[in-house]
């Protein structure tokens, strides 16, 4: 039976609650025909975006306000997508998209693993972030932890524990910081470093719905210079294709979103295109 078909829902927004530069990662996308080398349908972009530069007194995020916007229009793309039988492509932007998506898959009744690849695990929340950015957060309220607004627009919890994959974590600081959340509520999450993907087998993630997020920090910082947190020790670009294609070869694959590629430290094109290629090449099939 032939795959469902890609279609792309563009998310251009950055956490830190101003132009950051990762809001220009879909139209930077559409401009190297990234969805026509998918054959993918293009649903255009979502509305909302994240404005602000102080932390909510209540939740601790900054520019809560668009935070929860983005996440109940995500929400409804994506549910709507699988309703109408297409697998979604969500382009960000930053990881803010992951709750969001989570929630759509459940709404649409193909409640999901996550396969979260990632130079973080991203399950901080809105009082242990040291930036107060959503996109420190985004596993821990698809999980149903804090901040209690954001968790319910995604309408709750829509990934258990022992359904998350961190595949690629290797901040020092952040790993400090949840060993204590990893090894108590958070206990069943899988995580992974770059020099344990060995490890991972797909096959464990066959016979049910997942999605797959792919933040391209998870690179090495002289690999992929054109996103924001740079960090040592990450993959190279062949140890990212050869760890994602057979992940979204599995047929469960529900949707794809990508994160935090910022076309303002790539002024030639070459390393959203390098991303482009990528997604070809584990996609197309």
């Amino acid at each position: 039976m032939p795959a469902e078909p890609w279609v792309a829902i563009g998310v251009p927004i950055d956490s830190v609650g101003r132009a950051g530069g990762t809001e220009l990662a879909p139209a930077a996308v559409r401009e190297r025909d990234l969805l026509d080398r998918l054959g993918a349908r293009d649903a255009g972009d979502l509305a909302p975006r994240i404005h602000g530069d102080v932390r909510d007194a209540e939740t601790g995020v900054i520019g809560i306000d668009g935070v929860v916007a983005v996440t109940e229009a995500v929400r409804a793309a994506v549910r709507d997508a699988v309703a109408s039988g297409d697998r979604p492509l969500v382009i960000g932007g930053c990881c803010t998209v992951v709750p969001g998506a989570m929630a759509g898959l459940r709404d649409a009744g193909a409640a999901a693993g996550l396969a979260n690849v990632d130079g973080h695990v991203d399950v901080y929340d809105g009082v242990s972030s040291p930036t107060g950015e959503a996109a420190d957060m985004p596993v821990g309220v698809a999980l149903g932890r804090e901040p209690a607004r954001w968790v319910a627009a995604a309408g709750g919890p829509s990934v258990g524990a022992g359904d998350v994959v961190a595949l690629g974590a290797r901040d020092p600081e952040e790993a400090d910081d949840i060993a204590d959340l990893l090894a108590d509520r958070l206990a069943a999450v899988t995580v992974l470093g770059p020099d344990e993907l060995d490890d991972f087998a797909p096959e464990r993630l066959a016979g049910r719905p997942f999605w797959v997020h792919l933040d391209v920090d998870v690179l090495d910082e002289r690999e992929m210079p054109a996103t924001d947190y740079l960090m040592p020790g990450g993959l190279t670009w062949e140890a990212l294709t050869a760890l994602m294609a057979p992940l979204c070869a599995v047929p469960s694959l529900a949707g794809l979103s990508l994160g935090c590629v910022n076309p303002e430290k790539d002024p030639d094109g070459r390393y959203v295109e390098r991303t482009c290629t990528l997604l070809e090449t584990v996609l197309a099939s």
